[in-house]
């Protein structure tokens, strides 16, 4: 039996990050966000999705890209604790892993099953960046997958939200749903954990946008939006 496994993609995501930069560090903290599952052109067959219609959740099974042979280290510097601390690699959700394989729980919005790049499943909650290749989709179970009683060790929660300042007229630039997800994204904090200087403009690109902005204290400050040229 070989110790080399050979995986190809099932499907790849379609979000609104083009980049890194903002996206939420775990799947379901905002869940107006919405992303699209394109199937490769060899799993473009409806009866490979039969059934799945009857459940509310999905694990999608995914790779980190830009990850891909850039090695791994036994411990890794954990966002959560601000880059001031190691834990093992296995203690924690790092891209830079010996397989950089990641798992996102989210929400099944619905199943489209004739597009013109064939069957795609709407879901929300995602965290992935856009292109981001999927390897398999598994329904979620809650009387298997769910558990009330686990303990998140040095990351027990989703963390401190923020107060979004935006002025009105430049939310109006997105439509009502990115403006929607773009104020939730916000609010969970999208700057690295070890960066608090109020005097820092950050710029992330959202939806066809390039959003930039200012952190003082526990206020978030939106700067513009601008489109971004083709």
């Amino acid at each position: 039996m070989s110790d080399t496994l050979t995986m190809a993609p099932v499907a790849h995501i379609r979000s609104d990050f083009p980049t890194k930069f903002g996206i939420p560090r775990q799947s379901g903290l905002v869940e107006s966000l919405r992303a699209a599952v394109v199937f490769a052109p060899e799993y473009r067959n409806p009866d490979a999705l039969r059934g799945l219609e009857g459940f509310s959740h999905l694990w999608l099974v995914w790779v980190f890209s830009r990850s891909v042979g850039a090695g791994w280290s036994p411990t890794v510097r954990p966002p959560r604790l601000g880059g001031n601390e190691r834990m093992g690699v296995f203690a924690t959700r790092s891209p830079f892993r010996p397989n950089p394989i990641g798992l996102s729980a989210v929400k099944l919005e619905e199943i489209r099953l004739h597009t013109p790049d064939g069957p795609q499943l709407i879901v929300s909650g995602a965290d992935l960046m856009d292109g981001t290749p999927i390897l398999d989709i598994k329904p979620y179970l809650p009387y298997a997958d769910c558990r009330p009683e686990a303990l998140g060790g040095f990351a027990p929660t989703g963390g401190a939200e923020l107060e979004v300042d935006c002025p009105p007229e430049l939310l109006e630039r997105l439509p009502e749903d990115k403006a929607r997800a773009l104020l939730g994204v916000l609010s969970r904090d999208p700057r690295p954990s070890y960066q608090h200087d109020p005097d820092r403009v950050y710029g992330m690109d959202f939806a066809g946008h390039n959003v930039r902005f200012s952190v003082a204290g526990n206020t978030l400050t939106v700067l513009s939006i601008e489109a971004l040229k083709p």
